[in-house]
């Protein structure tokens, strides 16, 4: 049976690695993406990348409006094995945080928190106010895995491309997907 996962992408910087994430995930056979986009994910999608939406779109097996509250993602007998937020922004963790579900994606996130599964957070906004650092806090308290998109300089990556796929990788690994070459061997 093929591990069921959610994407949502939000409206902060780092659309990239969304994209990147479900083309990688696209690959795998042993993998079902379900997703939904924010109407900020939308825009920033425009902004950062050349993906028209709808080929985004198609590197999803599934698509959910996020006004669609009643939408599968939105009740804890859908099973998945959990659900990614990426880009995160923190209006959307201020949301999960505060049980504010007053959309798919939220609702989703509060979901997933509820029942348990593994719910990673890749928060984007640099720098990071007083407020912003209680809600990450609180969320990984709630059962959160906070991962801010960080760069890492040992694997010597040569282009922002390569950046980008290595945190797509660090990602997958919390699920038990990656299949990263670059692991710290130490010194």
């Amino acid at each position: 049976m093929k591990k069921r996962l959610l994407i949502g992408m939000s409206g902060a910087s780092g659309a990239p690695i969304g994209v990147e994430l479900l083309r990688q995930l696209r690959e795998r056979e042993d993998v079902e993406t379900h997703l939904i986009l924010t109407r900020g994910a939308e825009m920033t999608l425009q902004q950062e990348t050349d993906w028209p939406l709808e080929e985004v779109k198609g590197l999803a097996d599934v698509v959910y409006d996020n006004a669609n509250i009643g939408a599968r993602p939105a009740s804890g007998s859908f099973r998945m094995e959990g659900m990614i937020v990426v880009p995160c922004s923190m209006k959307t963790v201020a949301g999960i945080v505060s049980g504010y579900s007053d959309n798919l994606l939220l609702r989703a996130a509060d979901v997933t928190l509820k029942e348990r599964r593994k719910l990673v957070l890749v928060a984007r906004e640099s720098p990071l106010s007083t407020i912003h650092l209680r809600n990450l806090y609180e969320v990984s308290q709630a059962g959160a895995v906070v991962m801010p998109p960080m760069m890492t300089y040992y694997h010597r990556p040569a282009s922002v491309e390569e950046c980008t796929a290595h945190m797509v990788q660090r990602i997958l690994r919390q699920f038990g997907l990656s299949e990263d070459a670059y692991e710290w061997e130490g010194m």
